[in-house]
């Protein structure tokens, strides 16, 4: 059984299970940032991913670390965090990637990651242990991202058809084609800016709980506060993310694109610019939410404003369901994880 001073060897393992995960994230959520570029025919899926690959990293000069910051210290009381619980937490928040991944169930990476935390957290000191509001803000945002992203969404459909009313088909089609590298780039840069900050706020907690137990050996540049965050961490969360999408997820491409409403250029335009300003959005109020959640919710708006049968809403029926079960799933396996941790390290 492991002391309550973690082996240095426990903390490196955890910081590359967390680099992996993050890999996994943007495996996972490729298909956000690509689906409706790819199913519109804008790009080729080869040229999609390292586009959005990309833009996934470019926000890292963009965005402040806020949604790193409620991860690190917004979530869970100060002091609570140990390794036990970052394996915990990981364990909870990759188990269920793999699952949703392999039946191209587009599930929530980030709410994954939250559920694995809060049940790592109540199984080593019950719920008194979590910060309410930060937890509420997540939970809020499990509803109002899909919702902002189906107003977004269909608010941008119905202003475009106005505009572009006395516009031919094959000339707006044009245009969308080329509009939709825009969309497709301020939606990919959401994805990054909002997904890589989760996986560095988990990192964060980890090296904050090393460098207050003092583990023997951890180098200066490992050593973290409630004030301070490695940069190398976020460069390394931002690439790691990066190269995750360049190898995305296919089953989860299809679909995002095409089973839940048939997309053109211009419904691919509107979703990806809707979605891209919930993220955005949250992004700048630090808030953890689902890149799958927000562009499902921008396409089925999307879709909406053509005819309601129009949108497959059985697919999206099945897909809300994968977003009910995310956080408690992921917390249970995160409670089993934390106690098989107690017994072996």
């Amino acid at each position: 059984m492991q002391t309550v001073q973690a082996t240095l060897w426990v903390v490196f393992l955890l910081v590359f299970l967390a680099i992996a995960f993050d890999f996994m994230n943007g495996f996972h959520d490729a298909a956000n940032s690509i689906a409706t570029v790819v199913s519109t025919g804008v790009l080729k899926p080869g040229q999609a991913v390292l586009f959005a690959a990309f833009f996934n990293f470019l926000a890292y000069f963009i965005f402040h670390l806020s949604v790193a910051a409620t991860i690190g210290k917004g979530i869970v009381m100060p002091g609570v965090v140990d390794t036990h619980v970052v394996f915990g937490a990981l364990m909870g928040a990759i188990t269920w990637n793999i699952v949703t991944w392999f039946y191209g169930i587009p599930s929530s990476s980030s709410h994954a990651l939250i559920g694995g935390i809060v049940g790592a957290v109540i199984a080593k000191a019950g719920a008194s242990a979590l910060i309410a509001s930060g937890v509420f803000k997540v939970v809020a945002f499990i509803f109002v991202s899909p919702l902002l992203g189906f107003l977004l969404g269909s608010l941008m459909m119905v202003a475009v058809a106005w505009v572009c009313r006395r516009t031919t088909p094959s000339k707006a089609d044009r245009w969308f084609r080329r509009l939709q590298l825009v969309s497709a780039g301020a939606y990919s840069l959401g994805h990054g800016g909002n997904d890589a900050q989760k996986t560095a706020g988990i990192i964060w907690l980890l090296l904050i709980a090393a460098t207050t137990s003092n583990v023997q050996g951890l180098p200066v540049w490992m050593m973290a506060t409630t004030e301070h965050l490695p940069i190398w961490v976020v460069i390394v969360c931002y690439i790691a993310i990066g190269f995750g999408t360049m190898f995305g997820g296919w089953r989860i491409v299809k679909t995002m694109g095409q089973k839940i409403t048939k997309l053109k250029p211009v419904g691919g335009f509107c979703a990806e610019t809707g979605g891209a300003l919930t993220l955005f959005l949250a992004t700048a109020l630090g808030i953890p939410v689902s890149t799958t959640h927000t562009i499902t919710g921008a396409i089925v708006g999307v879709g909406s404003t053509q005819r309601a049968s129009a949108v497959r809403w059985g697919v999206a029926g099945n897909i809300v369901w994968a977003w009910i079960f995310t956080i408690p799933a992921s917390a249970f396996v995160a409670a089993i994880a934390y106690w098989v941790s107690l017994q072996v390290f």
